[in-house]
């Protein structure tokens, strides 16, 4: 238990067999969940995301079955590995089928394959990653919870129409319109072991997805009336020891899309219609797990399967190094005007923010980050009143986070040290100007027996913010925040008092690299 968690100072949680609706007048409202209380908003798909399978197939087969027949024998599977991944494919393969070779080979692949990831990714340590399978990979750095049997594998909303794309245990997409009733349904041969999905700004069509051996960039088209989109609308990008990719992020304008791997030290830079790209190289950290590109466009927060991260500057491709974390950082995101960054790292219960200079000329490659980090929230574990007056407890490990477009909510989800997902989202009212304040708004609850496995903001919401919430079950729930945004409060010279600011005390053991 922790006096200075921010939960201790929480309302109180939703009554057991309640479900959140919607937060209204500065507060959460919780409704019994056997009335479906649910918001309709009109325009917005009211759907399950659930399908393929995925709870019932074997840790092998999820994946790659969806395509390869099953009388196929390992070494024609190899073989097929082999033209699509290299080398590296095909041991690979051998080690997803030790039960079909020698103890001897599976061994020897095993070795070989940890030995090569070594090489190719241009350190000298050995990480542990570097010795698991494609799918324990993903599996270890998606930020979907138990990404490898989850019902929904990755979840992206286009950031200027009502769209969002999603992918199934199977591996197939489908992205669902709030202007049709025609879902298509992405397959392609090489999408296999989907870990990101991302939507090219300024663009209604363009969806980059992130697969085992590549990455995919489908065009669809939104006045196509097709339901299964030709293979022909597909774009492949492909980099040699660039596999696993985990994560993909395109800069505002929607020019450059990055693509990263835990298992390779360099980000990939991609002119998407030339299909080219330029490596982003730097010695150390293992490989790349987590992207998050400004809102602002200026800049790139990399993080590595080591205990450091870097934040580069746009201009140039120049970076900076933050050393010394305890552990990895899991989750990240910006402020909208790119001045704030929130991370966590695996193994602290504990949000940090570092800030970054606006009074740099578009000019300079100085990046101007702070030189330490502040410990901005504390969420240790403690004992929470519930709305019926039973205690749970609440609080926990990061296991993702995101700030709406605003930068006025602050919506995260946790797991124990266990790594058991707690089954609600902790939501935060925050401000990021003059200075960052994080505040208590409230626990969102799904149903009984669900737990979050990921959360976003829609991104054109105009009444305020609509948290979305894919729940274990399969299911999409909207959650509407209704506020006015301070920026709309200041246009209409209105000004409301701020809340109590949680203080922050710098940590230095987590110090920038000079």
């Amino acid at each position: 238990m922790c006096d200075n968690s921010v939960f201790s100072i929480f309302p109180p949680a939703p009554a057991q067999g309640t479900v959140t609706v919607c937060e209204q007048h500065g507060g959460l409202l919780s409704s019994p969940a056997q009335s479906k209380p649910y918001k309709k908003l009109p325009g917005y798909p009211d759907v399950v995301l659930s399908g393929g399978g995925s709870s019932s197939l074997t840790h092998r087969e999820n994946a790659k079955s969806a395509f390869l027949p099953h009388n196929e024998t390992v070494w024609k599977r190899a073989l097929h590995a082999w033209y699509e991944m290299g080398s590296p494919g095909v041991f690979e393969e051998i080690v997803n089928s030790s039960d079909e070779v020698p103890d001897w080979v599976a061994v020897l692949a095993k070795k070989t394959l940890t030995l090569v990831r070594w090489a190719t990714s241009l350190h000298g340590s050995i990480f542990p990653h570097l010795s698991m399978s494609n799918e324990e990979i993903i599996t270890e750095f998606s930020p979907i919870v138990n990404w490898s049997r989850s019902p929904v594998r990755a979840f992206a909303w286009h950031p200027h129409t009502l769209k969002f794309a999603y992918a199934l245990g199977d591996d197939s997409i489908k992205v669902h319109s709030g202007k049709s009733d025609l879902v298509p349904t992405l397959k392609h041969k090489l999408q296999k072991n989907v870990a990101d999905l991302a939507w090219q700004p300024q663009s209604a069509s363009v969806l980059a997805v992130a697969c085992q051996s590549c990455v995919l960039i489908w065009h669809v088209e939104p006045t196509s009336l097709a339901s299964r989109p030709s293979t022909s609308s597909c774009q492949v990008l492909q980099q040699n020891h660039h596999a696993p990719v985990t994560c993909l992020a395109w800069d505002p304008s929607g020019r450059i899309l990055l693509s990263a791997s835990p298992v390779d030290t360099s980000l990939m830079a991609w002119d998407v219609p030339m299909e080219t790209c330029v490596p982003l190289r730097r010695l150390g950290g293992g490989g790349v797990s987590l992207l998050r590109w400004s809102p602002d466009g200026s800049k790139v927060f990399s993080a590595t399967p080591s205990q450091l991260f870097r934040v580069w500057e746009t201009r140039t491709w120049t970076c900076e190094v933050w050393t010394k974390c305890t552990s990895r950082c899991k989750a990240a995101c910006w402020s909208p005007d790119g001045r704030t960054l929130l991370f966590a790292t695996e193994n602290e219960p504990i949000i940090y923010s570092l800030t970054f200079s606006t009074n740099i000329d578009d000019t300079s490659t100085v990046i101007g980050g702070s030189q330490s980090a502040v410990v901005s929230v504390s969420l240790a574990e403690v004992d929470l009143k519930t709305e019926d007056g039973e205690t749970t407890k609440v609080g926990g490990l990061v296991q993702s986070m995101v700030m709406d477009r605003h930068g006025e909510r602050l919506a995260v989800t946790l797991h124990d040290e266990k790594g058991q997902v707690l089954p609600y989202v902790a939501l935060f009212r925050t401000r990021t100007n003059p200075i960052l304040e994080i505040t208590p708004c409230g626990l969102v609850q799904g149903e009984t027996g669900e737990y979050p496995l990921h959360v976003s903001f829609q991104p054109s919401f105009d009444r305020g913010a609509l948290l979305s919430v894919v729940w274990s079950s399969g299911a999409l729930r909207y959650v509407p925040l209704y506020f006015i945004p301070s920026d709309e409060i200041q246009n209409a010279q209105y000004h409301q008092p701020a809340p109590p600011t949680l203080n922050g005390n710098i940590l230095s053991p987590i110090a920038r690299h000079t």
